[in-house]
């Protein structure tokens, strides 16, 4: 059933006060609160929910601006559940209008909110976060047209793989589920693969490589057995196969692989089978797990700073000059304004997406520079403090959603939630220009001038 909107309880709350006339109005998240056009999410998401069938459904307005929240300050579910309790403020942004004394969904709600959305629909949240930007003045409509795209790891929250690690998981893996569904094992190899492993672990810090073989040969063995062992005993049952089918799939390619193996059937995490190994040739990183995800900023340095324009996460490790017309679609679909100039590194060589009214510029390109393009070239590297930023403060530097789906998810949110912060902070030196202004009576407020402090 589709969610109830707000209706006013005025008569049944008539003795206390609403949150209106208790917080301070001028509260960074009210005034965002102010920006953001509520009714588009009730339009884009209304189709997704039964008309006449089932339990309402939570409120949009308090599931989209929970995740706009949780990626703004970079938290957790359970974190920003915890913190609409504790502050009027979450409230009131969440729509709320007197202060609730309990929580009104329960975490898994955002996770099952996020399947129901999806990656395509979820675009909503970064393309309103744009358009607040531009209401509040922060950015324009031309700053649009001249664009930086890059791309980055978006890793995911996955160990570090090695082989004794991963034939270990699968044993346990294996063995938790034959007990769960009531199959006798010849023998579970629990014990002595923890053991096993720890040995493993032990020797390669020593040094002794050759002893430490020995024990992941080991593993490998018991891990084989356990396998052949749950086949045969499920061979008669079809409703026990398809639920081992997936498990005992991943479990086979693991024995098969090779240290040496490269590529996309590289198996590198029993419970996140869709994690690639990308080197980006950083000194204090050489690989990185998780997935490539190219990223579209403004070129110039719009008021409130340098916003995201698009997100999308990019499987299967492609060279970054694929990615580029794909980006730029996506950026022109958000925005709704047509790219004139993309800026991009050495990396997109051979891309092949030039078109009629549109540029591409490749950095130390020297043919057809002229002094405007030069200096926007040289703004190109602005994009890597952006990258920096969303992954320490946003959820960009570690993933936590699960499969295809919640990657491009989360690098979606990953920017809503900068851009937010930008906009937030904007806000604040905003309300501090006036009343630096009013104070000492400037014929007209510098919105660039204070740099206030902003914790």
């Amino acid at each position: 059933m589709p969610p109830k909107l707000n209706a006013s309880q005025d008569d049944l709350e008539l003795f206390r006060s609403r949150l209106e006339n208790i917080i301070d109005q001028r509260h960074p998240l009210v005034r965002l609160a102010r920006l953001i056009d509520w009714r588009v999410f009730e339009e884009r998401f209304g189709s997704l929910y039964a008309e006449a069938a089932g339990r309402p459904a939570l409120p949009t307005r308090l599931m989209v601006a929970l995740h706009l929240l949780k990626h703004m300050d970079g938290l957790s579910d359970e974190a920003i559940c915890a913190r609409y309790l504790d502050s009027p403020y979450v409230q009131a942004f969440c729509g709320e209008t007197h202060f609730q004394h309990t929580l009104p969904l329960d975490r898994s709600s955002m996770t099952r909110w996020r399947k129901r959305i999806g990656p395509e629909r979820m675009e909503a949240l970064l393309a309103e976060t744009l358009a607040a930007a531009e209401r509040g003045g922060a950015v324009a409509e031309k700053h649009y047209k001249r664009v930086t795209i890059d791309t980055t790891v978006q890793p995911k929250a996955v160990t570090h793989p090695t082989d004794s690690k991963l034939l270990h998981s699968g044993i346990e893996t294996l063995a938790r589920m034959a007990r769960k569904h009531g199959i006798t094992l010849r023998q579970s190899y629990r014990r002595v693969a923890r053991y096993a492993r720890q040995e493993a672990a032990r020797l390669h810090h020593g040094g002794k490589r050759r002893e430490a073989e020995a024990r992941v040969r080991k593993l490998r063995t018991w891990l084989g057995r356990l396998a052949r062992d749950i086949t045969r005993k499920i061979a008669g049952n079809a409703e026990a196969k398809a639920t081992f089918a997936e498990t005992l799939g991943l479990i086979n390619r693991l024995l098969r692989q090779k240290r040496s193996d490269r590529g996309a059937d590289k198996l590198y995490s029993l419970h996140a089978p869709e994690v690639e190994c990308i080197g980006k040739g950083k000194a204090r990183t050489r690989f990185e797990f998780g997935v490539k995800v190219s990223i579209a900023t403004t070129n110039a340095a719009a008021p409130g700073g340098q916003f995201v324009l698009g997100m999308q996460s990019q499987p299967g490790n492609p060279y970054d000059g694929h990615t580029l017309a794909g980006q730029i679609e996506q950026v022109e679909r958000i925005t709704g304004v047509a790219v004139a100039r993309a800026y991009v590194d050495r990396g997109y060589r051979g891309h092949g997406v030039e078109a009629e009214g549109r540029r591409i510029f490749i950095s130390r390109q020297k043919r057809g520079i002229t002094p405007t393009i030069r200096r926007e070239l040289r703004r190109r590297t602005a994009i890597e403090p952006v990258i920096g930023h969303m992954k320490t403060d946003g959820h960009l530097g570690r993933n936590f959603l699960l499969g295809f789906d919640g990657d491009a998810i989360n690098a979606i949110l990953a920017g809503a939630g900068h851009n937010l912060r930008l906009l937030r902070r904007w806000l604040i030196r905003l309300l501090c220009a006036i009343f630096t202004w009013l104070s000492a009576a400037r014929p007209s407020p510098d919105l660039r001038l204070p740099n206030y402090h902003i914790a």
